[in-house]
Order: structure tokens, then sequence, then C-alpha cells
């Protein structure tokens, strides 16, 4: 996951000629219990200012750029969301850890 994260800069720096110092920024993978969802980010681990598009682009140490998201669902909150859409749960099983599941959603 670092890697695929930390290519982000690299290719923006390839395909946008930003000017990101890959060497710079940590990989932070961090849960977000509130909004029930793993956040990855890109840290600055130091000061620097970066061209993007030909702006400059200031970060600060400790800064991050979120990049990407990956929400969680308990059963419950499958089976809400099933139903404001206008379906229901009619099976929910659960694999062993780490945790995925299969819901078969009937109208």
């Amino acid at each position: 996951t670092a890697a695929f994260n930390r290519n982000l800069l690299v290719r923006a720096n390839r395909e946008l000629g930003a000017g990101f110092d890959v060497d710079s920024f940590a990989h932070r993978a961090v849960w977000n219990a509130a909004a029930s969802r793993m956040e990855m980010h890109l840290e600055a681990t130091r000061d620097m200012t970066v061209q993007l598009d030909g702006r400059p682009v200031a970060f600060r140490r400790g800064e991050t750029i979120h990049t990407e998201s990956s929400r969680k669902y308990s059963e419950a909150s499958v089976r809400e969301l099933a139903g404001a859409a206008g379906w229901t749960v009619s099976a929910f099983e659960t694999g062993p850890a780490p945790s995925v599941a299969l819901a078969l959603l009937e109208a």
C-alpha cells in the first residue's frame, strides 16, 4: 500500500510535470472511527514547496495529502443502506479474519 500510495507522486511528476520529492513524503494509514473508514495519507517529512502546473504549493512538515479512503461496513450498516435504497438483505455471510462479507440483496 505504501508503494502504491507514493506512486501517485511519481505519476504526478511524470504526467503532470510536478516537482514532488517522493522521499520527502511518508505513507500514513489512519483509522477514522467516526467515518468508519481507513484513510491513506502522504505526510510531508519536511517543509517544502512543490511546483504543480507551474504554481508553487507549500507543504509544512506534518501536512498530509489524503490519497484514498476505504469504507468499512458492518452487517447493520449494510442492512440500513440496502433498506434505504428499497432492497432487503436475504443473506449475509462473513469470512474469517480479516473479515470480508458477502451480502445477497433482493428487491
